[in-house]
């Protein structure tokens, strides 16, 4: 059972709104249809709310500790309630993927990500979950640095705030938010567009078939 989801990005007004923060605003999703507020936690060092739950509490976070060191921010809080890297989710953006599309994987390398990396040598651990938003390729190695910290563009910001929507709606009335119990199907080992062999589903950009068995908030009631 997920019992933590980590949204990566960095905080301030001049990030707000880059490709680099859509796990922020993944987060900030998820607290409006949950009723959720996120408010500051020195002790985890980022914004983060409980939501409760008949099976178990529900924590989101919102790592305030820049990009680079956000594993100081999530394992504060994972090591206080103790909970595994099995049962997190970290949201973030994904280069690899266009605009509007996402996928979701268990375990795998990084794959230059600072944010997970941070995460995975401070947990001393690879296996959790990894919710990885499109938000397109430059086209050049060199320019992406600068392309994640940038804003998209009109028409790639509604393609990625519309499959974070969805997403997060959908299985909100799905009851995916642990209110009933929902059994995805178990994802087989398949080797990603990175070459990095994690477990993977991938969640296209049309239709509504992704909502109970491929809804990345599934996952919340998966045990593990």
């Amino acid at each position: 059972m997920i019992r933590l989801i980590v949204g990566l990005g960095n905080p301030g007004n001049e990030y707000e709104r880059t490709r680099h923060n859509v796990g922020f605003w993944w987060i900030e999703g998820a607290a409006r249809k949950l009723g959720a507020t996120l408010r500051s936690e020195r002790s985890y060092h980022g914004l983060a709310a409980r939501v409760n739950r008949r099976e178990a509490p529900l924590y989101l976070l919102q790592p305030q500790t820049y990009m680079n060191l956000s594993g100081k921010s999530v394992t504060a809080l994972a090591r206080f309630f103790k909970i595994a890297p099995a049962e997190m989710l970290v949201v973030h953006d994904e280069i690899d993927l266009p605009p509007g599309q996402m996928k979701l994987k268990l375990g795998g390398g990084v794959a230059g990500h600072n944010g997970l990396k941070d995460i995975q040598a401070q947990l001393g651990s690879a296996d959790f979950w990894r919710l990885r938003i499109g938000v397109g390729h430059p086209g050049n190695r060199d320019e992406v640095a600068d392309w994640v910290l940038c804003k998209p563009s009109p028409e790639q910001r509604e393609a990625i705030e519309s499959c974070v929507e969805d997403r997060v709606v959908n299985s909100r009335k799905a009851g995916c938010f642990g209110q009933r119990r929902i059994r995805p199907r178990r994802a087989g080992k398949k080797r990603g567009q990175d070459g990095d062999p994690g477990r993977e589903r991938a969640q296209p950009t049309g239709g509504r078939r992704c909502l109970h068995d491929l809804s990345p908030v599934s996952f919340l009631d998966r045990r593990v």
